[in-house]
C-alpha cells in the first residue's frame, strides 16, 4: 500500500493573522508510525506549497497512493472536502480517509459526502495503522476500534467503538517532519527554520471553549524531559531547525518538568529559540528568567477577559490580577507576550468588551490577538450555544475566530466585526507602539505589525481600505 497524507489549503484562522504555516503534528506522528511498520508515505502540504484543487488533483496522479488521509479543523472541513472531490475525480479508486478534530465530532455529516470514505475518530495514530493494514489485509473495518463508515452493502453508518487514547507518549516516534517542505514554514510572517513539537496531550483545565480537551481528553499525559530533549536535539542536528514552537495547551503546567527541561537543554548546551503557550497562573518570575536562560523568547498568554465575571462563566478559574502580574513579570524578564483574549461571548455586553480591550492595551504585549468567540464542536460551549439557539451561522469555513458566528445581549454579529477591526487596528497601529517595536525588535518586527494591520483592514474592510469611514458603533 501507499498512503499520502494531505494537509489542505489554508483558510482565514488565527493562525494566518499571526503568519504562521507549520508542519502538522499530527499528520507527522501518523506518517512517522507508518514509517515505522514499513508502510510507504508521503506527504503533501499544500497549506505550505500553496496549491489550487487542480494542483492537488496533479499530485495525487504524479504520486499514485491507494489511501489520501486528510486533516481538518473545523474551518478548514470545507477545503478538505474539496480537496476529496478532485482526488476521486482524477483518481477514482482512491480510498479517501478524513481525520482530525472536526471529523470526529461532526462524523455524520462529512461522511453524508460522497467523496469521503472513512472517518478517524480521536488520536489517529495506531487507528490509521491499523486502517492501512486492515485495507491491504481485506480485512473487515468493523474490527478496527476509532472509526465511522458507511456500510457498502445498504449504506448504515457504522461507528465503532472508541479507541482509548495513547498513555505512553514516548512509544511514539518523532514527527516525519523528513516528509514535510520544510523551507516553506514561517512564524510572523518570517520564513525561518521552525519546528513544532507537543509534550503533552490531554488538559486537566476546564475552560468551556477548549476544543484541545474535548479531542485528548482532561487527564495529562506527559513525555518524559529525556524523550522531549531527544527529539529538540535531531531537529537541530538533521533539519537545521532554529526555533521550535511548543504546542501544548499550556507548557508551563507543571514547573518541575520545565525547570528540568531547561536544565536539560543547557547541559546538553543546546542553542536555539523557543516559544510557548501559558496560562497566567502558571508563571513567576524565577520560572520565567530559567526558561529565557534556555533560549524561550515568546510566550502566547489566554488573557480572554477583563470580566472576572466573563472570566467564571468560560470557567477559565484565573483572575484579572494574575493576569496582569504574569505580562509585568514577563516584561521585566524580558520575555516577548502575545495577549489572546475572546470577545462577543453571548453574556458579553458592550461595555465589558471595551473593558477586556482596553486591558489588553494596557498590559503592554508585543502582540494582541481580539478572537471573536467561537462554539467549536465537541465543546461545551458548542453544545450550551446549540441548545439555546444561538449560533447565527452554520458555515463551517466562518469559524475561524476572526468571523462573527454569535451575538451578544447587546451586539450584532455586525458590530462585533467592526469591534474587533477597531481593537486591531488601535493595538498595532500606535505610534508608540511602533517606536517600541523599532527599538526593542528591529525593523523586520515592524514590517510584519504593518503586514498584519493591513491584512486587518483588507479582510474586514472588504478591500476598501479608506478603514476610518466605517461605522463602529462601539469599541473596546
Amino acid at each position: 500500500m501507499k498512503v499520502t497524507f494531505l494537509n489542505p489549503p489554508q483558510t482565514n484562522s488565527k493562525y494566518k493573522f499571526l503568519g504562521v504555516v507549520a508542519p502538522s503534528l499530527g499528520i507527522g506522528y501518523m506518517a512517522a508510525v507508518l514509517e515505522k511498520h514499513h508502510i510507504d508515505v508521503d506527504v503533501l502540504d499544500a497549506s505550505a506549497l500553496e496549491l489550487t484543487y487542480d494542483e492537488i488533483g496533479e499530485e495525487i496522479l504524479k504520486r499514485n497512493p491507494d489511501i489520501v488521509s486528510i486533516s481538518a479543523l473545523t474551518p478548514t472541513i470545507g477545503v478538505a472536502l474539496d480537496s476529496a472531490d478532485k482526488i476521486k475525480q482524477v483518481k477514482p479508486d482512491t480510498v479517501i480517509v478524513l481525520g482530525g478534530y472536526h471529523p470526529t465530532f461532526e462524523y455524520e455529516s462529512v461522511l453524508e459526502e460522497k467523496s469521503v470514505d472513512v472517518v478517524i475518530r480521536g488520536e489517529g495514530e495506531y487507528t490509521f495503522l491499523e486502517l492501512v493494514q486492515t485495507i491491504e489485509n481485506n480485512g473487515d473495518l468493523r474490527n478496527v476500534a476509532g472509526l465511522a463508515f458507511h456500510d457498502k452493502s445498504d449504506n448504515s453508518l457504522i461507528v465503532t467503538p472508541d479507541r482509548p487514547v495513547i498513555q505512553n507518549l514516548d512509544e511514539l516516534p518523532f514527527p516525519a517532519f523528513h516528509l514535510f517542505p520544510m523551507e516553506k514554514y514561517r512564524i510572523l510572517n518570517i520564513t525561518t527554520n521552525v519546528a513544532t513539537i507537543i509534550t503533552t496531550r490531554g488538559c486537566p483545565m476546564q475552560c468551556s471553549f477548549c476544543s484541545s480537551a474535548a479531542l485528548h481528553g482532561h487527564k495529562l499525559r506527559r513525555r518524559s524531559v529525556g524523550n522531549v530533549v531527544d527529539e529538540v536535539e535531531m531537529r537541530l542536528k538533521e533539519q537545521n531547525i532554529d526555533t521550535i514552537a511548543f504546542m501544548d495547551d499550556t507548557f508551563t503546567l507543571n514547573k518541575r518538568f520545565v525547570n528540568e527541561f531547561c536544565a536539560e537543554i543547557k547541559r546538553r548546551n543546546l542553542k536555539f529559540w523557543w516559544g510557548c503557550t501559558s496560562r497566567v497562573d502558571t508563571l513567576d518570575k524565577e520560572l520565567l528568567q530559567t526558561m529565557k536562560d534556555a533560549g524561550c523568547i515568546t510566550i502566547f498568554i489566554g488573557v480572554e477577559s477583563a470580566d472576572q465575571q466573563m472570566l467564571e462563566k468560560m470557567n477559565k478559574n484565573i483572575t484579572v490580577t494574575k493576569t496582569e502580574n504574569a505580562f509585568k513579570i514577563a516584561h521585566e524578564v524580558g520575555i516577548r507576550t502575545i495577549a489572546s483574549c475572546v470577545i462577543g461571548m453571548p453574556e458579553d455586553t458592550h461595555e465589558s468588551i471595551k473593558q477586556t480591550i482596553d486591558f489588553v492595551k494596557n498590559l503592554k504585549p508585543n502582540y494582541a490577538l481580539y478572537s471573536l468567540a467561537t462554539p467549536y464542536p465537541g465543546t461545551r460551549f458548542y453544545n450550551e450555544t446549540f441548545k439555546k439557539n444561538l449560533i447565527n451561522i452554520k458555515d463551517w469555513s466562518k469559524y475561524t475566530l476572526l468571523d462573527p458566528v454569535l451575538q451578544t445581549i447587546d451586539c450584532s454579529s455586525q458590530e462585533l466585526r467592526s469591534i474587533q477591526k477597531k481593537a486591531f487596528l488601535k493595538f498595532y497601529l500606535r505610534p508608540n507602539y511602533l517606536i517600541r517595536q523599532v527599538s526593542s525588535d528591529g525593523l523586520i518586527l515592524l514590517k510584519t505589525v504593518l503586514g498584519v494591520s493591513r491584512q486587518i483592514i483588507s479582510k474586514q474592510t472588504n478591500g476598501n481600505t479608506d478603514y476610518n469611514k466605517t461605522n463602529v458603533n462601539q469599541t473596546k
